[in-house]
């Protein structure tokens, strides 16, 4: 009897769920998203990407009947640097920023007091492209209401001039490509050929109306 109530109780028994592997820890991916920023190797990576991305500007724009090129400004042109590491990498919108290098740093303060450094090698890009009779457009995720103060930022940072500059209208919100990519077909319907997008983010690049794209290193921060 005991044998047959054992036997029909296992017959009940579910087998364990294998465990879900668990993703990796936010702390260990904080110190090595640091590491890897204050050894050189994202500089060095960022630069290596850009050199590629000029010396394919300069083969293709003698070719090319109104060539223009078409970049990010966030992590791109413009380094956040600062303000990611006051945060210790999380997103603040609201709130000042007037504590650095110690956070809170709020996003929108600091996007707004046009503190941000240009990339040295991405300057060096665009001053290229512009010699070369290269047309440069902007087309960053900021909205509307934050163009004076990238303007600012821009040529305090040592640009002075550029194309067009396209931020996001205040009712655009969701999928950043789903913005981009209508902006760059919006800039070649104006009778330009963008032989080179760069940006840091897949979404920067996604949606097609580039010749070729450039995807800078940002271990940092994802935006969709």
């Amino acid at each position: 009897m005991i044998r047959s109530l054992l036997l029909a109780t296992s017959l009940f028994v579910a087998p364990l769920a294998a465990l879900a592997a668990p993703p990796a820890n936010v702390g260990d991916a904080i110190m090595a998203a640091s590491a890897y920023h204050d050894s050189g190797d994202y500089q060095r990576d960022f630069d290596a990407v850009v050199a590629q991305a000029r010396q394919w500007i300069k083969q293709t724009a003698p070719k090319t009947r109104h060539p223009a090129i078409v970049l990010d400004i966030d992590e791109t042109t413009l380094s956040n640097w600062d303000e990611i590491r006051a945060d210790d990498f999380g997103y603040i919108p609201a709130g000042p920023c007037d504590a650095l290098p110690k956070g809170p740093c709020g996003a929108i303060a600091w996007e707004k007091s046009g503190r941000a450094p240009a990339f040295a090698s991405m300057r060096a890009l665009i001053e290229e492209a512009q010699a070369n009779h290269v047309a440069v457009f902007f087309v960053t995720g900021r909205h509307e209401d934050e163009r004076d103060a990238t303007e600012r930022n821009l040529h305090l940072a040592g640009i002075q001039h550029w194309d067009g500059l396209y931020l996001r209208p205040m009712t655009s919100h969701g999928y950043a490509a789903l913005y981009k990519a209508p902006t760059r077909e919006r800039i070649e319907r104006k009778g330009y050929t963008i032989i080179a997008s760069l940006g840091d983010q897949p979404s920067d690049l996604s949606g097609g109306f580039a010749e070729k794209t450039f995807l800078l290193p940002n271990p940092f921060y994802r935006i969709p």
